[in-house]
């Protein structure tokens, strides 16, 4: 199992603690907040803690559960105190109308997380795919990227201790394309499916 820390407090941050700590992981919450951090950290129970905003975190998985445009400035706030890390983007940059990215170059969130990460941390986007209640109540699969090969694997297994399938796509690069997989989610929740109550995933044809 793993050591989890979250940086967050909000929907996501509760989701992913709560079915962390019925994976059997440790979870340690840090939020701006202290008071938010600490009723977080006991609704989830499980013994999670309470770590302080800006400190260097107890988990050796960091998963950053912020709006887009908190994440690469917390990064640097944290600075050294994420050295040796692994750092998760789970962000999506929609723009204020859903049908294209904030950021209008061929990037993404965990690219600019990695150029802002302080030397041997690993940066990997993961859970941009998947709606917050789907993965409160399925087990959907997760795609991830990332260029750390070993961060990638400490990832597949916290995912893995979740219930869920990770999926590598590859390198970091790739997660500008699983942002904008995360507006086509938004688009199929909006016209094709009509709901929210499903994620992308891969159906592999059956050997002959």
């Amino acid at each position: 199992m793993s050591d989890i820390s979250i940086i967050g407090t909000g929907n996501m941050a509760r989701t992913i603690g709560a079915r962390a700590i019925a994976g059997g992981n440790t979870v340690e919450v840090m939020g701006r907040d202290q008071s938010k951090a600490a009723d977080l950290a006991e609704a989830l129970g499980g013994g999670a803690t309470t770590g302080e905003w800006g400190t260097a975190p107890a988990g050796d998985i960091v998963i950053v559960a912020l709006l887009h445009d908190g994440v690469v400035p917390v990064v640097t706030r944290y600075g050294a105190a994420l050295a040796g890390k692994v750092i998760v983007d789970i962000s999506n940059p929609f723009n204020s109308t859903f049908d294209g990215l904030a950021h209008r170059e061929e990037t993404s969130i965990a690219q600019e997380v990695a150029k802002a990460a302080p030397a041997g941390a690993g940066v990997v986007k993961a859970f941009n795919t998947v709606f917050r209640h789907v993965l409160e109540k399925g087990r959907p699969d997760v795609f991830i990227a990332g260029d750390d090969a070993q961060a990638k694997a400490r990832v597949e297994a916290f995912i893995e201790s979740l219930g869920m399938r990770p999926l590598d796509v590859g390198g970091l690069k790739m997660a500008h394309w699983l942002e904008g997989a995360g507006l086509v989610t938004v688009g199929l929740a909006n016209h094709g499916v009509g709901n929210l109550d499903f994620a992308l995933g891969l159906t592999a044809l059956p050997s002959e």
